[in-house]
């Protein structure tokens, strides 16, 4: 082989290898930073793994909020209408959140199956509920709604 042409293929190697070390760095890189939405009904069929930040939304629901007396925690559940999530937060929730209310949790599952919120996120006006939530909501209802229709028959 004549020596201009293996200094070509040795670049081209290179070249090739490190394309290819940066892509695989760069996909692991944004791997790590994703936050699946998870549903109530995903908590409680198990797909949530314990201790992987995801982020879990639905309605919150009513006469489930209890303020901590000492200090600024609060636990409450949630639901997409099918199942309930207990979520624990400890920090200053939303002005907007109430009962009822719209809300994606950012956190982490503990092994008692409790959400372990860092941040708490509500709708902002009354026609405005995260996109996630809704769908979740939406395929929920559908959901009830073909359980129903088999049952019937």
């Amino acid at each position: 082989m004549h020596p201009q042409r293996k200094k070509r293929l040795l670049l081209i190697l290179f070249l090739v290898a490190g394309v290819g070390t940066a892509v695989g760095l760069m996909t692991y890189s944004l791997s790590q930073n994703i936050n699946l939405f998870m549903t109530p009904t995903q908590f409680a069929d198990g797909e949530v793994p314990v201790g992987k930040t995801v982020r879990a939304g639905g309605l919150v629901v009513a006469g489930s909020v209890v303020r901590s007396d000492q200090g600024l925690g609060a636990t409450f559940k949630v639901t997409d209408g099918m199942a309930e999530v207990t979520i624990r937060y400890e920090g200053i929730l939303p002005d907007l959140f109430r009962e009822g209310q719209g809300i994606v949790a950012l956190g982490q599952l503990n092994a008692d199956g409790v959400f372990e919120a860092s941040e708490v996120l509500a709708k902002h006006d009354e026609n405005y509920m995260p996109p996630e939530v809704q769908d979740a909501l939406d395929k929920a209802h559908q959901d009830g709604k073909e359980a129903l229709k088999s049952a019937r028959y």
